[in-house]
């Protein structure tokens, strides 16, 4: 993963209760990645070190475990994370280009904590909250938005890229552009939410992430 000041913030706002946010969610997540042998403890503990590196120089939106597993040690894919959560919790998937979140979602909404958590809330629908998130398999995230919301959430999944891109769009003051390659792909309506008895688990599209680009 390519770090450069076009994609790097100088420095970080984030309170210190979403800082403890972030580091539970990546603790969380990278415990759960562990736990389905989607990784290697061996390799955990290398992204662990290198994610303690990053936080230590306030780049808030660069703190993702799963996105040094992914673009700096290359030990997974986020497309095999999210076909894992396809397969074994029927979670859909959902590509967050051309979204422009309501009002009724927007007010209020802590930016931080959305990259804290690589989630973030994009459409209701009645009570229900529609949030995409890459970090599905941290229970510390999922747990942090379900008491954000009074109503039903319904679950989506994305990437790393889709969350931060959206993101910038919603005003972000982190950084202006989004620190994972674009995949360059039309928008498209969303997938299946969290499958329950009665809804069948969505098919989970091919995922292709490009090389990552050099500075």
């Amino acid at each position: 993963m390519t770090q450069t000041s076009t994609t790097l913030a100088t420095g970080s706002t984030m309170t210190p209760e979403n800082r403890s946010l972030m580091m539970r969610a990546n603790r969380v997540l990278g415990a759960g990645l562990v736990e389905h042998n989607l990784v290697k403890i061996e390799d955990l503990e290398k992204a662990n070190e290198r994610l303690l590196e990053i936080i230590a120089t306030n780049q808030s939106r660069q703190a993702t475990v799963l996105g040094v597993l992914a673009y700096e040690l290359k030990v997974i894919r986020e497309e095999d994370v999210l076909q894992h959560l396809v397969e074994s919790e029927g979670l859909g998937l959902v590509d967050l280009r051309g979204y422009e979140p309501p009002d009724d979602t927007k007010k209020g909404l802590d930016l931080d904590a959305c990259w804290a958590t690589w989630s973030v809330p994009f459409d209701q629908e009645e009570d229900f909250t529609f949030i995409a998130t890459a970090y599905y398999m941290s229970q510390a995230v999922r747990t942090y938005w379900e008491k954000r919301f009074n109503g039903p959430i319904l679950w989506f999944g994305t990437t790393l890229e889709g969350v931060a891109e959206h993101l910038d769009r919603l005003g972000s003051p982190t950084s202006s552009k989004a620190p994972f390659p674009t995949a360059g792909a039309p928008a498209s309506a969303p997938a299946a939410p969290v499958a329950t008895a009665a809804a069948p688990a969505a098919a989970a599209p091919a995922v292709q992430v490009p090389a990552v680009r050099s500075a």
